[in-house]
């Protein structure tokens, strides 16, 4: 992107509304309680003709720097640090506030350029906010309404007047041509291939758990910075924020999420929408970090989280943070790994790593059994390997009888990966017992070293090439 601008201001004036309407997806949650967004939230802007990068703020306000405001205000100010340009918007139907003119204040002692929005002037009787807005002495505003999409062209105008049309514009370079690798195509169409894994690609990881597991900072310790707001607060994530980093040269898009309680307990529409913004994370993700705290480890919620990620069909590693807080970790990392076999005997085999948010243990650890696992949920196996276990697991194991008849696994083919998908073309289907599949099931996992992922396992009846002669007979 050619340039960075930053949407500041205080709280409740449409900032979110704002972002969303630029980078045309609504990623910020938006509602009316004031203070929704709490940490500063990236994304990709479109204006017209314009491109450039975006960033959403939280409301400033004045507050102690201990307090979780100022904390907030914290973050707000090293967006408008990193931005090229302030997008600040004051609210045309409520009018000024002592607050917008301490803002103002702040910006000029900036010295960067800042583009005044008069936002709501959609509104009836916003034209006396909207001529305040000229006593802030930040130039002409500019009147829109985020919500409607009105004014965005002026918006567009200003934004290049502030910025330079050198700066707005830049010349755009030549795409190089890449050549088509045939011969890489005609092998994924040979039944016996088995791509390998690509460790430049880079990588999508969230990170989920239930309130006040340390994801947060969890991740700044990954960044080194602390880029996300933490706290002593319970709930204080609430947006899916993500971030990008490098570990060992491949490039890592982490989200962070909101805490997800019981379901019981979430009655406000905020936390509603914080979760659903949540589970979106986990849907777009590939790999899933879920934090648990290891001086509470595995309560139902905890359980409830793993089941969810492996339903979902993402690829799961388990993080017991705070590790810097137990007394005796060998003994309760024996108890861990024994409760991680007997309460979660759907992934069996998931890998689980102790660290420490605070001190920073265990994360080469940690960033290195997510990329083991998302190997593993990659995996790809030839049909020739996958007919061959077949054959030795029934000659070990047959399928059992049903009606005195007894029933026949004929032919297996993995028909997708990410996570391992496989088909099985059998005699009835629907009378093979659920036993077997599961037998099925834990042999594809040890034998071909499948830790940790879902293993999803369809039955398709053998087609009948004598049944079409069959009815011309009739």
């Amino acid at each position: 992107m050619s340039f960075t601008v930053a949407i500041v201001g205080r709280p409740n004036v449409g900032k979110s509304t704002l972002f969303n309407r630029l980078v045309g997806k609504k990623l910020a949650l938006v509602d009316d309680t004031p203070g929704v967004t709490r940490d500063r939230r990236p994304g990709d802007a479109r204006l017209v003709d314009l491109k450039f990068r975006i960033i959403d703020t939280a409301g400033l306000e004045e507050a102690a720097p201990d307090t979780l405001e100022g904390r907030m205000r914290a973050q707000t100010e090293a967006a408008i640090e990193e931005a090229d340009l302030s997008l600040f918007v004051v609210d045309a139907k409520t009018g000024l506030t002592p607050v917008d003119t301490a803002l103002a204040d702040m910006l000029r002692r900036k010295g960067k350029p800042v583009v005044l929005v008069a936002n709501k002037s959609e509104a009836r009787g916003s034209d006396g906010g909207f001529y305040d807005s000229f006593t802030l002495g930040l130039g002409e505003p500019t009147p829109i309404s985020a919500e409607h999409g009105q004014g965005m062209l002026d918006l567009r105008d200003a934004i290049v007047a502030a910025i330079g049309e050198e700066r707005a514009f830049p010349p755009k370079e030549d795409e190089a041509v890449t050549d088509v690798d045939v011969r890489a195509e005609a092998a994924a169409e040979d039944e016996d291939f088995e791509p390998e894994y690509d460790e430049t690609k880079p990588l999508r990881v969230a990170i989920v758990g239930r309130p006040n597991a340390g994801k947060s900072t969890l991740i700044n310790r990954f960044l080194g910075e602390d880029r996300l707001l933490t706290g002593p607060e319970a709930g204080i994530t609430r947006d899916s924020i993500s971030v990008e980093w490098d570990w060992k040269g491949r490039t890592i898009k982490m989200f962070d999420t909101a805490g997800m309680r019981r379901k019981a307990k979430v009655q406000e529409k905020l936390e509603k929408l914080s979760v659903a913004d949540g589970l979106r994370a986990i849907r777009f993700a590939e790999t899933v970090v879920i934090v648990f705290d290891s001086t509470i480890p595995f309560e139902k919620q905890d359980l409830q989280i793993v089941d969810l990620v492996l339903r979902e069909g993402r690829a799961a590693v388990l993080a017991f943070n705070k590790w810097d807080l137990i007394d005796d970790p060998q003994a309760v990392l024996a108890e861990l790994r024994e409760k991680t076999d007997r309460l979660l005997p759907q992934a069996r085999g998931i890998r689980a790593v102790p660290v420490s948010g605070q001190t920073g243990r265990g994360l080469d650890k940690l960033m290195q059994a997510v990329i083991d696992t998302d190997r593993t949920w990659n995996r790809r196996i030839s049909t020739a390997k996958l007919n061959r276990w077949l054959d030795a697991v029934q000659t070990q194991h047959p399928p059992p009888a049903v009606s005195g008849r007894r029933l026949k696994l004929k032919y297996m083919t993995q028909v997708k990966a990410r996570p391992p998908g496989f088909m099985i073309s059998c005699t009835r289907p629907d009378a093979l017992p659920e036993s077997y599949v599961r037998y099925l099931t834990n042999g594809l996992r040890t034998d071909f070293n499948l830790p940790g992922v879902p293993i999803r396992i369809h039955f398709r009846a053998a087609d009948n090439p004598f049944a079409s002669k069959a009815r011309k007979k009739r």
